[in-house]
Parts: C-alpha cells; sequence; structure tokens
C-alpha cells in the first residue's frame, strides 16, 4: 500500500473548500481541486473515494472539533450560561470568519449532505447541537433564561437564523459583515431568552 506523504490531506481538503465555494459541490471538478492543491489528480483518489468523501470529510473535521470545542466551553464552572452563550456564538462565526469559503460551503451543501442521514458528520453536528441545549437548560435551571423557552424549539430556531445569515452573506457578503451579524445574533439571543 502507497504511504501517504506530508500535508497532502490537508491542502486537498482545504482545496476542495475552495473549489466548493467558488463552483457549487455539483460543478466542481476533481482535477480542479488537485491543481489547487498542487497535487497529482490521481493523488486525490489516494485520500478520497470522490467528491462525497471530500464533503463529508470536511463536514466531519468541522463539527468534531466544534463539538470539542464546545464541551471545553459547557464544561467551563466559571462562565454563567450567557457567557456560554456568547462563547458559542464566538465559535460557529470564529471558525467561518477565518474561513468564509467554509461558510459558503456550508450553507449550500450541508442540508443537502444531511438529508440522507447516513454521513458520519451528521453524528457530530447533532451532538454540537445537544450540547448546545445542555447550556440553555443550564440557564433555564439557575434563573438566567426565562423558564417559559422551549429548548427543542429554542434549538432549530437559533440555528436555523445563523444558517439563514450566514446564507445571506454569503450571496452578498458585502451587504453584512460576519462581525455585524455575530454582534446581532448575540444581542438577540441573549435579550430574547433572559428571565425579565
Amino acid at each position: 500500500m502507497r504511504i501517504k506523504e506530508g500535508n497532502k490531506e490537508k491542502d486537498i481538503l482545504e482545496a476542495a473548500v475552495k473549489v466548493f465555494a467558488e463552483d457549487g459541490f455539483h460543478k466542481a471538478k476533481i482535477s480542479k481541486i488537485a491543481e489547487k492543491a498542487s497535487v497529482a489528480t490521481g493523488s486525490v483518489y489516494v485520500y478520497f473515494k470522490n467528491k462525497d468523501d471530500l464533503l463529508i470529510k470536511i463536514f466531519k473535521d468541522l463539527w468534531e472539533n466544534m463539538l470539542g470545542e464546545l464541551k471545553l466551553l459547557s464544561s467551563n464552572k466559571a462562565l454563567s450560561a450567557s457567557e456560554k452563550i456568547d462563547g458559542i456564538i464566538d465559535l460557529i462565526f470564529d471558525v467561518f470568519t477565518e474561513n468564509p469559503s467554509l461558510a459558503i460551503v456550508f450553507v449550500n451543501e450541508q442540508n443537502n449532505h444531511a438529508r440522507t442521514r447516513q454521513d458520519d458528520f451528521i453524528d457530530y453536528y447533532e451532538k454540537f447541537l445537544d450540547e448546545g441545549e445542555k447550556v440553555v437548560k443550564e440557564g433555564i435551571e439557575k434563573g438566567e433564561f426565562s423558564s417559559a423557552l422551549d429548548v427543542k424549539i429554542f434549538r432549530y430556531y437559533i440555528f436555523g437564523a445563523i444558517r439563514n445569515l450566514l446564507h445571506h452573506w454569503a450571496s452578498n457578503p458585502k451587504s453584512l459583515t460576519l462581525n455585524k451579524i455575530r454582534q446581532n445574533i448575540k444581542y438577540l439571543t441573549k435579550n430574547g431568552i433572559r428571565k425579565v
């Protein structure tokens, strides 16, 4: 079996994110991904079976890493639930601010692949949302957030809002900055769930 060298896999994944963002998943070509990664087209197939395999790995890495970060944040006893909510929003927006192409791929492609519910990344994505729910429940239990809040509805509301705003941003990046979206999401979220 051939030995994988250097950071080719990482280079291929980074190139794939850029190509999927520029061309869309369905129009993207493996040859263009290879060219951007500065590898031979055949090298892509050493690491990945096809474009689907590449996209699933991108999302798996994204949500696995974000889940790890969120677990550290949510277990931090020095932070209030409100501060943890800020941290969750920062975590999401930091990832996408550092890699706007990944934000575009997330917005345009994740829902299509998530519908099959067979992809590896779905478990990490769902666990990420579950961990976020724990923070909201903690806030309710400690009296920081309103007990009238339905945690399941909030879960889908907030992530739907973030996805929708990212989609708007991805369609027209000059209309809103990611930082402005981040600050407004924080304001609306915390003021909407805070106990009065």
